[in-house]
Parts: structure tokens; sequence; C-alpha cells
């Protein structure tokens, strides 16, 4: 998959607000120049060959789903499917419904991630571990720890707990969602004044995916910028098979543009 030259071009970051449903999926790109992060697109319906093309057109990707499944949560149902002579029932369920990072998360910012073992989120992540299959046999070097590759998960609502913004209630079609969600977009506004919404504004206040689409590239900008929290060293290995949100540095989170 191509690349452009970093000294040529500004950095693009891309988010994806994945759905089961393409037509909900919501896609955004930034890209990032000397002092400003510019909003280019916003969109929502985005199918797998829309996001591959997205994909290959950044430098990286944010994905607001889980990468993979706890790897307990897999030895457990392939120790089932042989018959269940070999399978270790644990003391409590946790170390099969929650990854190494949605502990860590948890911990880190008190937002608890949806299980992708035993949520719906699940069906969504079956979609995603698709695209990455089509990622890798396209050629890329997929990193589900999002260290290194054009793909890193995130999470907009653990990120924008710690930027000290709303992070619950502004999804939905009430009015009481709307006005939070107006609110939330008021305040990105007002703390990250280097962030260029251009003509998208509307849309991040009309519609959730939308709005989440656009934090997710935001991550991912600063991801690829070592902006956000490193991986802890012991947590690696699972990091690289379950995935890893990435969560950004809460000194970086100021009205001052981010930089390395």
């Amino acid at each position: 998959m191509g690349r452009r030259s970093p000294t040529v071009d500004p950095m693009r970051s891309a988010g994806i607000d994945l759905s089961t449903d393409p037509r909900k999926t919501g896609v955004a790109t930034i890209e990032w120049r000397r002092d400003s992060a510019v909003l280019t697109s916003l969109a929502l319906g985005a199918d797998d060959d829309n996001l591959v093309a997205l994909i290959d057109g950044a430098d990286k990707s944010g994905i607001d789903c889980p990468l993979g499944w706890p790897s307990p949560f897999v030895d457990y149902v392939v120790a089932h499917r042989a018959g269940g002579q070999k399978l270790t029932v644990p003391e409590t369920r946790r170390s099969l419904l929650l990854r190494t990072t949605d502990r860590h998360t948890i911990e880190r910012t008190g937002v608890r991630p949806l299980s992708v073992s035993a949520d719906r989120i699940g069906a969504t992540a079956m979609r995603c571990a698709a695209l990455l299959s089509r990622l890798t046999q396209a050629g890329a070097a997929v990193d589900r720890s999002g260290i290194d590759g054009p793909v890193v998960e995130v999470y907009p609502a653990a990120a924008l707990r710690i930027w000290g913004l709303p992070h619950q209630g502004y999804k939905g079609p009430t009015s009481t969602n709307t006005a939070v969600r107006d609110e939330l977009v008021r305040r990105c506004e007002a703390q990250m004044p280097w962030l260029d919404l251009g003509d998208h504004t509307a849309l991040c206040r009309t519609s959730d995916d939308a709005l989440d689409a656009v934090v997710c590239a935001v991550l991912a900008g600063l991801a690829h910028q070592g902006l956000c929290e490193p991986v802890p060293p012991d947590a690696l290995p699972e990091a690289r098979t379950e995935g890893w949100i990435a969560l950004p540095s809460a000194e970086r989170s100021g009205q001052r543009f981010p930089t390395p």
C-alpha cells in the first residue's frame, strides 16, 4: 500500500467510526499543517472498499473498534470447540470479557469499553477483522498495538474524558443528546482552536457518528506524532494480538498546537 513523502505533503490522518452498517460508518480526514490541523473531509457512509482507500491515503488511521479479542477468551472458545476436556474455567469471567487494554483504560480514565466478546460491539469487530485482513493481503504490515503500521485503535469517550470534555450523553437523536453534542462541539472548538472544522461543523452537530470520526482522526494524528501514552512494556505482547486503545497524553490537551 502506498504512502506519501512527508517532506512533500502535509501529514494526513483519518478517522473511522466503524459500524456493522456501512451507511452509519463515519469517516474523516485531517491534514496536519505547520500550526493547524484542517478537517478536509467528513462523511457518513463507507463500505470496505472506501475504508481501504481511506486508510491507504493516510499516514495513520484511527479506528473506533476493538482490533482483537481477549486472548483468554480465544483460548476458551478453542478449547470448548475441541470438546472441553482441556477447558480451564477461570474463577471470574473478567479475563474473558475484557482485554488488557480495556482494563488499562478503565484504570486510567474510569471509562469502561464495551466487551468485544460479550457485547454487540463484537459484530462490528468482525467487520474490522475482515478489513484488517484486506489490508494485510494488500501488503500492509498491520500492527494491532498501533505502534507501527497504518492503523491504531482509538476510543473517543476515553479521550474526551482525558481532555476534560463531555464524553457521555452526546450520542442519539433526542433533544437532550443534541444539546450535549452542541456543547461538545463548542468546547472542542474553544479548547482546540488549532483544529479547523471548516464547513463540517454542522455535520458534527447533527451526527454523533461523524463527530466521533473527527475525534478518531485527531487521535490518529496524535498517535502518529508520538503524542499518545506509550504501551506499557509488560502489556506489549497482549497489545500485539488483542489490540491497544491509544490514549492521548493529558499534558498535550491544551490550546497550544500539539507538537512532538
